[in-house]
């Protein structure tokens, strides 16, 4: 593979404010969605304008955004990982928390009735539990970051942190049981976690490559963007090496490719969205996360020949 970066831009609400923490980016209402690890409220961009506010959950202790600057870090629902679904009535988003804690095992159903968003919020720790049993790691250890659909299961990522021993790593869910939990039509426990996976996509400078979200292609293949990050633990930042885009067959790695620095700065590449694929190439639209409270956000387009 070869990746080209382009068209960098800063993400901004409409009332100039910053969408910070970007962790995901998914079509949704004609436009994108792009879902942010730190707030209860996504972005929606719809032709080239700047950010709607979507609610995805209620306030947490009166609070909207969190940080470790202001001590609500650890209220945060930390939702890093959005994927389009279609359950009965049409197109929708599923958000999902990225576990470790109670407060990170919420899923949101968001979807257009009429042209206004409608949310379904979930409590799912049953799930997260049952992933973590499937991976033969502890829950707290749980960082869950990226999905797709597979024919009809839900391939969900966890990040891992492959410099401690652990690897990125992927579970199926059965896509009806986890529309149907989601809407709240089943209980969360009903949801059957099977096919658990690792992954080796090596490393830069001894830090370990480890999954930030995929994205499904026609012919089969998935590609995923991966940061190297010399983190202590699955939940705190550390300073990322590098970042690459891997694309995976068959539950194999065949190829990483590392992504370009940008102005002297590694993108840290958290959520990307297929907009064009034919035989040969793809492109993706990549929203980054800049570990920065008081930041907007980074999007940026890459063109993948494969």
């Amino acid at each position: 593979m070869d990746v080209e970066v382009s068209g960098h831009q800063r993400l901004r609400f409409a009332d100039g404010a910053p969408v910070r923490a970007a962790s995901a980016v998914v079509p949704f209402g004609g436009g994108h969605l792009v879902v942010s690890d730190d707030g209860t409220h996504a972005a929606w961009f719809r032709g080239g304008s700047d950010a709607t506010r979507v609610r995805l959950l209620p306030p947490v202790e009166r609070h909207e955004e969190f940080d470790e600057k202001s001590g609500t870090k650890h209220l945060k629902p930390d939702l890093e990982t959005a994927c389009q679904v279609f359950p009965p009535g049409g197109a929708a988003v599923l958000a999902m928390g990225s576990g470790s804690s109670p407060r990170r095992m919420r899923w949101c159903l968001l979807r257009l009735v009429g042209a206004t968003p409608d949310v379904v919020v979930g409590d799912m720790e049953p799930v997260y539990a049952a992933v973590a049993g499937a991976l033969s790691i502890e829950l707290d250890q749980l960082n869950l970051e990226g999905a797709c659909i597979v024919g009809r299961s839900l391939r969900w990522f966890h990040r891992g942190l492959p410099s401690a021993g652990l690897p990125s790593a992927s579970v199926d869910l059965d896509l009806d049981e986890v529309l149907a939990a989601a809407s709240g039509a089943v209980r969360a426990a009903d949801v059957g976690v099977r096919n658990p996976v690792h992954y080796d996509l090596g490393s830069v400078d001894a830090v370990g490559l480890a999954i930030t979200d995929v994205v499904a292609l026609p012919d089969g293949d998935l590609l995923a963007c991966a940061a190297a990050e010399d983190s202590p633990n699955p939940r705190d930042d550390g300073p990322v090496r590098a970042t690459a885009l891997a694309r995976m067959r068959m539950g194999r790695v065949v190829d990483v490719v590392r992504l370009p620095d940008r102005e002297d700065r590694v993108l840290k590449v958290e959520g990307l969205m297929v907009v064009d694929v034919d035989d040969t190439r793809v492109r993706l639209l990549a929203v980054t996360d800049v570990d920065d409270p008081d930041a907007a956000s980074w999007a940026a387009t890459l063109d993948v020949r494969l």
